[in-house]
């Protein structure tokens, strides 16, 4: 065996029923969304082509691309589906408008592991 490398250590499951729950509670979803929230950009008073979307509505799309490591392209349809599911009638960034912005908007998300659902809110 070469230094710096250790054996694998083999783990043995006896309580299936937290296991279970557990694999359970990584696939579970709860999305908040804020329906007070400024979705559209507020005009700018600046010359030329304002702003469509605010920026809150671009990294809510950047934050459900970093989380399910999807596509961009993906991740601009499950956000239109997440808020169809919640009843708000807002449009979605198109792609080249999420490319572009993206450019000026850090989106970092902390990972903190947890063995409960993932809970996301959109303010």
């Amino acid at each position: 065996m070469s230094e710096g490398k250790r054996p694998r250590g083999r783990y043995k499951t006896t309580n299936w029923a937290d296991y279970n729950a557990a694999l359970k509670a990584r696939g579970s979803l709860t999305v908040w969304l804020d329906t007070d929230m400024q979705w559209y950009a507020s005009a700018t008073g600046k010359r030329g082509r304002q702003s469509t979307f605010s920026d809150a509505a671009i990294p809510f799309c950047l934050s459900i691309n970093c989380l399910f490591g999807l596509a961009l392209r993906q991740s601009l349809g499950m956000v239109e589906s997440l808020l169809r599911l919640a009843g708000l009638v807002w449009k979605v960034p198109d792609f080249s408008t999420v490319c572009r912005r993206q450019k000026s908007l850090s989106v970092k998300l902390p990972y903190r592991p947890s063995t409960t659902a993932l809970e996301l809110l959109v303010v």
